[in-house]
């Protein structure tokens, strides 16, 4: 295995976040900054297997290096698993982040706490080119908070409050953050694989 990879998005605050949970490997980590040629990838899949399998395959076929992708979705359960795989286009395809969260919130108006219980899904899947993709999953169970709190993270960070932690996920440092969220867990197992793969490669 060639010991380098690239991340599959061009999400400046996803990046650093990815970046920092893969830390420490043994691998060069490139962005899609330095393929600027290379096309956006159509999300439209149904789900977000689909996407970040999509994505990995289209990316590590551009580059022709192991790519690294991955698709998050927010299911609220009072609206029946919504936004779901359309969380990041939810209030429409250039919606700021706030768009988002608060069109949530209005959605969510008057239902009680004990109601809005929500979990964050991430699926990460890694591919090279020709190869079938290995996959990795993680979830965050959680409420929407009545109203934002919180300076940091991104997305739907400062309206998804973590009960065990009492906080939302924007009042998290991003240490704190990546202990416990839904993309720490997918990519927790992706270092796993990663690993795994580096050492076939040295016993190859």
């Amino acid at each position: 295995m060639a010991r380098e990879l690239v991340l599959a998005t061009r999400n400046r605050h996803k990046r650093e976040e990815l970046a920092g949970l893969l830390d420490g490997l043994d691998i060069r980590i490139h962005t899609m900054d330095e393929f600027p040629d290379v096309p956006e990838v159509i999300e439209d899949g149904e789900t977000c297997e689909a996407n970040a399998i999509k994505k990995a395959h289209s990316i590590s076929n551009a580059t022709g290096l192991l790519a690294v992708a991955d698709d998050t979705g927010l299911e609220v359960d009072a609206l029946g698993g919504r936004p779901g795989v359309y969380a990041a286009r939810y209030a429409g395809d250039h919606a700021s982040y706030e768009d988002n969260w608060r069109k949530l919130l209005g959605q969510l108006t008057g239902v009680p706490r004990h109601r809005r219980t929500a979990r964050f899904v991430t699926v990460a899947a890694i591919v090279s080119p020709g190869e079938t993709a290995q996959v990795a999953t993680g979830y965050l169970d959680g409420l929407i908070a009545e109203s934002p709190a919180g300076t940091h993270g991104f997305g739907y960070d400062p309206v998804f409050f973590v009960p065990q932690v009492g906080k939302t996920l924007a009042e998290m440092s991003i240490v704190d953050k990546n202990r416990i969220s839904h993309r720490a867990k997918a990519f927790a197992q992706v270092r796993n694989l990663l690993q795994n793969r580096l050492l076939r490669s040295v016993g190859a």
